[in-house]
């Protein structure tokens, strides 16, 4: 779909700037792709877009006396995709800031993003120079290392190996890992690294802003098929993520309902609203922790019926919480 709305952007574009018109074979070679991909996005352009596209002695134009008149129709971007070219617009900031800092051999992210950044704004075109009009706002980020991050991205899609220091936060220990990057997760406004761990012979996810003495390796990274880290990786609940093992069942009260109901906790949710009005979401977890974090958002708008294990959980949770206001 985004190769699409990109050639139908930039013939668009063509069609509007030529004067006398342009020939099959000009946005062959103008936009690069093929004669029959030319002539399907014209009749596109004419037929589902409405485009006075004349054709006169073979050669393509706008009609003279719309052609001032007609654009394209919106911007042609989903929310994720907006929010995708304004994060990117705002890394490639961020590097551009530091670009007096950054080492020759740690510009592969600058550049990659660069690029992606130079094409998004030729299919925004004049719209682009506004794109300073939008902003993704950060809540609750963790500030990382930029050197940390620029080498983590650069070996993720370089496909290198990576050893460093980590501090795990729930023990506080510090350990040297070598691992091979998966992927790189931008996840509630905070970086992570989903690496398969040489030293724990493990799938793990590494929290970017817990990273030190980080050091690309020569060797190549080992690829594991998407298949398996998603089997590994991302079936349980957020980023404290692995296999799920349980289920997990959480009832709204009828006032919070419409709310909950509207949001997506995990792909493989299922949500079904009862008779009294209140909303049970049932979902995969493997670990509770951040599951109970975001239960608690809704104060007593929301229970966990199941499983006990978890209910229990947040009971004592609650009690500690009450004893520091001094409630119980």
């Amino acid at each position: 779909m985004e190769k699409r709305i990109e050639r139908i952007t930039l013939l668009h574009r063509s069609l509007k700037a030529a004067r006398f018109g342009k020939t099959i074979e000009d946005l062959v070679d103008e936009i690069g792709v093929s004669r029959a991909t030319i002539y399907r996005d014209l009749d596109f352009l004419k037929a589902s877009l409405g485009a006075p596209i004349d054709t006169v002695d073979g050669r393509h134009r706008y009609s003279r006396n719309e052609a001032a008149s007609f654009e394209l129709p919106g911007l042609w971007l989903s929310a994720e995709e907006m929010y995708a070219l304004v994060l990117t617009q705002q890394i490639v900031q961020g590097e551009q800031d530091q670009s007096a800092e950054i080492d020759e051999d740690q510009t592969v992210l600058g550049a990659s993003l660069g690029a992606a950044h130079a094409r998004m704004a030729q299919i925004l075109g004049d719209k682009a120079t506004n794109l300073r009009r939008l902003r993704v706002l950060r809540h609750n980020s963790r500030r990382v290392n930029e050197r940390v991050f620029r080498i983590v991205a650069a070996a993720t899609l370089e496909r290198k190996t990576l050893r460093f220091g980590y501090r795990a936060r729930s023990t506080d220990e510090d350990t040297v890992r070598t691992v091979h990057p998966q992927r790189l997760i931008h996840y509630r406004d905070n970086w992570y690294l989903d690496a398969l761990d040489e030293t724990r012979s493990a799938l793990r996810s590494f929290a970017l802003d817990r990273i030190s003495d980080i050091q690309l390796q020569d060797a190549s990274a080992q690829d594991l098929p998407d298949a398996e880290l998603d089997a590994a990786l991302s079936s349980g609940y957020g980023i404290f993520k692995g296999v799920a093992k349980h289920n997990a069942t959480i009832r709204f009260s009828a006032h919070a309902s419409r709310w909950a109901a509207e949001e997506i906790w995990h792909p493989e949710q299922v949500g079904t609203f009862l008779s009294d009005a209140s909303y049970e979401l049932n979902l995969p977890y493997s670990n509770g922790r951040e599951l109970l974090m975001d239960v608690l958002r809704y104060g007593p708008d929301a229970e966990i019926i199941a499983p006990v294990a978890l209910r229990e959980q947040m009971r004592s949770l609650l009690t500690l919480t009450s004893e520091n206001y001094g409630l119980t």
